[in-house]
């Protein structure tokens, strides 16, 4: 596990990731910057630390996940969208970044 810091379009989560985690959270591979929206939904025992922009506030621990229903909507032949969410800040609710859950059709 390595310690990373992943950028959302409202702050930022530091979360211990995978090789493969790590990989994936680029979306440059030369790129040193890693991306929250790049990764399925995220541990919140795997979160240390994020920062919100809106309140200009860094938290220890994870953030708070909001999950809207599940959409079950096919995205592409063979890929359905399953959980679309959040991550939430404690103090002010604003998002800090977004995931997306999918799931191949055999």
């Amino acid at each position: 596990m390595t310690e990373i810091q992943l950028a959302g379009s409202g702050g930022w989560v530091n979360a211990d990731l995978t090789d493969e985690q790590v990989t994936k959270s680029k979306l440059v591979p030369n790129m040193d910057k890693h991306f929250l929206a790049s990764l399925e939904k995220l541990d919140t025992a795997k979160m240390k630390k994020h920062f919100c922009k809106q309140c200009n506030s860094e938290f220890e621990g994870p953030t708070k996940i909001q999950v809207e229903e599940s959409p079950n909507e096919a995205v592409a032949d063979g890929l359905t969208l399953i959980e679309r969410g959040q991550y939430t800040c404690h103090q002010c609710n604003s998002i800090i970044g977004e995931y997306r859950v999918f799931q191949k059709s055999e």
